[in-house]
């Protein structure tokens, strides 16, 4: 598939058929994923690749407090976990919500699992001072991540990022028995897609970029 291909047809895929994804196809999508760059060339990442069902549940269990509160805040009109924007979705409310969420709900189905974490002892957070959440260190792993998903969509499969988990980061920590320095980045779900989209609604260029600073000329002028 060429590349201009993939980046417009990589869709988040949370559907899958029965269909297995074997060993040697998922060994060829990381050996292809782990030349995204990383900062230094550090290449942080530890890859777990969660086959067990039990483990897959209590990962489902755990995400699901996470799960609720999203779709309240996001029912509300809010966007979830916002760091800029306080909620106003009520604890009662969050509580009665549903934890039921694509892919989560088969989780124990699902054809790979894989679950994405960085070593923060080889990252520079360059933004870790500032008055604000950080979002540098991300840099280091989330090329690598969407490397995945590309080379997934090279196979003809389908995936999906997923940070449910990052939220409820101690108890994953414990579940997958990872070291304190490391941090959970994302879970992704990769299988056959039931539906294969080939056309994505996206912004056009024209509404996100700008000449020279922030209310600059509309680029392409």
């Amino acid at each position: 598939m060429e590349v201009y291909d993939a980046m417009r047809t990589t869709f988040a895929a949370r559907d899958y058929t029965d269909d297995q994804v074997d060993d040697e196809t998922l060994q060829r999508i990381l050996d292809n994923a782990r030349f995204a760059p990383s900062g230094g060339n550090r290449q942080g990442w530890r890859v777990i690749v969660v086959k067990d069902k039990a483990i897959r549940r209590q990962l489902k269990e755990a995400m699901a407090p996470t799960i609720k509160q999203y779709k309240a805040q996001a029912g509300n009109g809010e966007t979830p976990f916002n760091s800029i924007n306080p909620s106003n979705v009520a604890t009662a409310t969050i509580e009665a919500t549903s934890a039921e969420f694509p892919l989560v709900d088969d989780l124990e189905s699902a054809p790979v699992v894989l679950v994405v974490c960085v070593d923060l002892s080889l990252v520079s957070s360059f933004d870790k001072d500032l008055p604000r959440v950080g979002v540098i260190s991300g840099a280091s792993i989330y090329p690598f991540v969407w490397n995945i998903l590309l080379a997934a969509r090279n196979e003809g499969l389908g995936g999906v990022l997923t940070a449910f988990l990052a939220h409820q980061e101690p108890k994953a920590k414990a579940i997958l028995n990872l070291p304190d320095y490391f941090a959970v980045a994302s879970m992704i779900g990769i299988g056959k897609p039931k539906k294969q989209l080939t056309k994505l609604r996206r912004k056009p260029v024209e509404e996100f970029a700008r000449i020279d600073c922030w209310d600059g000329a509309v680029f392409p002028t």
